[in-house]
């Protein structure tokens, strides 16, 4: 089964941290994402740009409608993603608690992606 692990957090607050801790943060991710690697979990996943360079598509009366920014209005903002595969939820779930922003204030969504698709 695939899992999408969505990684949220505050911009403001991520931008607040000092370099080194942030440095410190990536180290962690890049071993984090070997470790999972060597298992056999990854299947994919990227670090996004800041919300500021993001665009929003919607439909408002039959037309498409562009907006700059992000698609809601939320304290985290996504800032990454990972698909990984797992047998089960709970091995998901153990490898999304492993992710390095998590101590420092991240969120974690964890989805499992539709067969049927």
């Amino acid at each position: 089964m695939q899992y999408l692990l969505l990684c949220c957090f505050d911009e403001e607050r991520w931008a607040n941290l000092p370099e080194s801790q942030r440095d410190q943060i990536m180290r962690e991710y890049g071993a984090w994402r070997q470790d999972i690697t060597t298992r056999g979990h990854y299947r994919a996943g990227a670090k996004l740009q800041p919300t500021a360079n993001a665009t929003t598509v919607r439909e408002r009366n039959g037309k498409p409608a562009l907006t700059d920014g992000p698609f809601a209005e939320t304290k985290e903002q996504l800032g990454g993603y990972h698909l990984v595969e797992c047998q089960d939820l709970d091995e998901a779930l153990a490898i999304a608690r492993r992710i390095p922003t998590l101590k420092a204030g991240g969120v974690i969504e964890v989805r499992p992606l539709d067969p049927a698709m």
